[in-house]
């Protein structure tokens, strides 16, 4: 068994184009001996925003903190609080925003063989 603190993990900014004011920590993944899965936990800053992208992967995100947006693949807009869970199929459009004055947080799960450091929500 594996358990770490999230305070003990850099939180390093994510740099893919069109993101901003979001840092990621890789919580749990294949550094760590983690075959299937990458735990990683997205901050959004105020303000900021994940780019509207997709990927050839399914993802869960779980909202831990803050509040914000999910932008659907139609463009419409879904409201995220505290709680709330969300799957994001494969090639599926989307983008997570911060609506709020603090910080937006959230656990992001991905399979483990895709996981890149930068590789965003």
């Amino acid at each position: 068994m594996i358990i770490k603190s999230t305070l003990s993990v850099a939180s390093v900014p994510v740099t893919m184009p069109g993101v901003s004011a979001t840092d990621m920590q890789m919580l749990l993944g294949p550094e760590d001996g983690c075959p299937n899965f990458a735990m990683r936990k997205f901050t959004v800053h105020p303000g900021g925003h994940t780019p509207h992208h997709q990927h050839d992967f399914e993802h869960e995100v779980l909202v831990l903190a803050g509040h914000g947006l999910a932008v659907m693949p139609d463009g419409s807009h879904r409201t995220l609080s505290p709680g709330d869970a969300a799957y994001v199929p494969a090639h599926q459009m989307h983008q997570f925003q911060n609506t709020g004055d603090v910080d937006f947080e959230f656990i992001c799960l991905v399979p483990a063989r895709v996981h890149q450091p930068v590789n965003c929500s």
